[in-house]
């Protein structure tokens, strides 16, 4: 039986590099043999695409418009405000910092934001989870604990012993360890596991002053809280300003695909830093301790758990994180390659998800099938799409010859391509402006025309989507093919000539 689960395992692996590199091979040899055919087809998709960025813009203003809306809301008060019905003073909030290379000038920041947090900090127990094998883990942690964990409720250091039997060198393990440390720390004060939000926080992360009165609402005015998990919208403000362009742009672009998938609610996925009840990760048994993509899988592993009943609740309220780059433009083109590679790794999904619906016969089939295909086809767009426009579209005109250029579709694939093009272009401006207003304060050593700057450098953006969007997507997925198995990356964070408080 387990062999049969291998193949299975193998084959789903296998499906999304076979069509995205099929759909690639189809359309260039499309276009060396028969380009006319070819520039029909990739008008067609040229004009899909540009419908389906208004659709995706109009998502990106609404959902804008929300976070907006809710920016200076008193969550607190509305928490309140629920008494007798509700009582929020129940509700404990455990907080997880998985650590690895991070620095006291990452963390610190990251603690400090919790404790500027106005929420009750009785009701906070803050773990910072950290590697055994990493030199520094004893001397920081020993430091943190003077400083921080007269604070909260409950304040632990968890060091993960390395080599764990079953276990990969993941976030995901350490998390896990921590949790389970966590929960006899509970356990010996009778602190029911219905009472408590376990937030899993890269160890970057600094939350609005706001976020755990907005989950605890969230929570307690939620039809099946347990049912649940909690995404706040991810910004990369923390060292924004002191980012290269080209990570700037990623960042933000990464930003916006957030906001944009918490208005698409069948779609919406945990990622990165977020929320949900303990109950219900003990229930699922933690985190996947052997997988790159923990954020994502243990939303799948909910997911399955409840039968399909399921579902990430988009929480209007920001946390924010560091931009990645290095010491210089290549390192940073690298680290920025590295990361969005393991983001992109996430299509271990995909086989994740399929084998558990294969013996699952209690979710609805249509559910299934949406879900599954809802999935694959993300992960085929995010590897495929800025290679046809960039790459594929030129190869009819290049291989077409003199009779293709005679032709209608040959005089007319350029103009309507640029066409084409300056009308997402025209759209790009919506998120330009956008750009623009979630940015922090600028801070008093970064001149004021470094706003110009960071207008001018949305031109990159069609390069840049195609190095850093398309390429390590596509990356990722042949490496799941071939059984290249990816071992998780922690991402360099370089804070050069920066000030050491961060921007909450």
């Amino acid at each position: 039986m387990k062999n049969g689960n291998a193949k299975t395992k193998r084959y789903l692996e296998i499906i999304p590099a076979c069509i995205s590199w099929g759909i690639l091979i189809f359309l260039a040899c499309l276009s060396i043999f028969r380009p006319i055919l070819s520039a029909i087809l990739i008008i067609i998709f040229e004009f899909y695409w540009n419908i389906r960025t208004i659709y995706l813009t109009t998502l990106l203003v609404l959902a804008y418009k929300k976070l907006s809306n809710e920016k200076n809301r008193d969550w607190l008060s509305d928490c309140v405000g629920l008494a007798p019905k509700k009582d929020w003073a129940k509700v404990y909030h455990l907080i997880i910092f998985p650590v690895y290379k991070e620095g006291l000038k990452i963390l610190r920041p990251s603690l400090k934001s919790l404790a500027d947090c106005q929420y009750p900090k009785e009701k906070m127990i803050v773990v910072m989870a950290f590697e055994e094998r990493s030199s520094d883990s004893r001397s920081n942690a020993a430091i943190l604990e003077e400083e921080f964990k007269s604070g909260f409720f409950g304040y632990i250091s968890t060091f993960h012993p390395d080599g764990i039997p079953g276990e990969s060198r993941t976030k995901g393990a350490n998390a896990t360890w921590a949790a389970k440390q966590a929960k006899e720390f509970l356990d010996k004060r009778s602190i029911a596991y219905e009472d408590i939000l376990i937030s899993c926080f890269d160890a970057d992360t600094c939350v609005d002053k706001q976020y755990f009165a907005c989950l605890t609402y969230h929570f307690l005015t939620s039809s099946r809280p347990h049912q649940a998990s909690y995404q706040p919208m991810p910004v990369y403000n923390n060292n924004i300003w002191y980012a290269p362009a080209f990570a700037r742009l990623v960042e933000t672009s990464g930003s916006f695909c957030q906001m944009i998938e918490s208005m698409r609610l069948e779609k919406f996925v945990t990622f990165s830093s977020h929320s949900m009840s303990f109950k219900t990760l003990v229930a699922i048994n933690y985190w996947p301790v052997n997988m790159i993509s923990d954020d994502s899988v243990v939303y799948w592993k909910a997911f399955l758990y409840y039968k399909g009943d399921y579902r990430v609740v988009p929480l209007y309220i920001t946390v924010s994180m560091d931009a990645a780059y290095s010491t210089s433009i290549f390192k940073t083109v690298v680290v920025q390659y590295k990361q969005k590679r393991r983001w992109a790794w996430g299509v271990e999904n995909f086989p994740f998800l399929v084998e558990g619906l294969i013996h699952d016969k209690k979710i609805p089939l249509a559910k299934k099938i949406r879900r599954s295909f809802n999935l694959l086809e993300s992960h085929i767009s995010w590897a495929v799409w800025a290679m046809i426009i960039m790459l594929i579209t030129p190869l009819p005109i290049l291989f077409g010859g003199a009779f293709f250029s005679q032709t209608s579709i040959g005089y007319n694939l350029p103009r309507i391509g640029g066409l084409l093009l300056n009308f997402a272009l025209g759209t790009s401006l919506i998120w330009i402006v956008l750009s623009m207003t979630i940015l922090p304060k600028r801070p008093p050593d970064v001149k004021w025309f470094k706003y110009i700057m960071m207008v001018i450098e949305w031109a990159l953006a069609p390069v840049i989507i195609l190095i850093l969007g398309s390429t390590p997507a596509l990356d990722a997925q042949t490496r799941l093919a071939l059984g290249k198995y990816m071992q998780f990356y922690s991402t360099e964070k370089v804070y050069k000539n920066i000030p050491e408080e961060k921007n909450g």
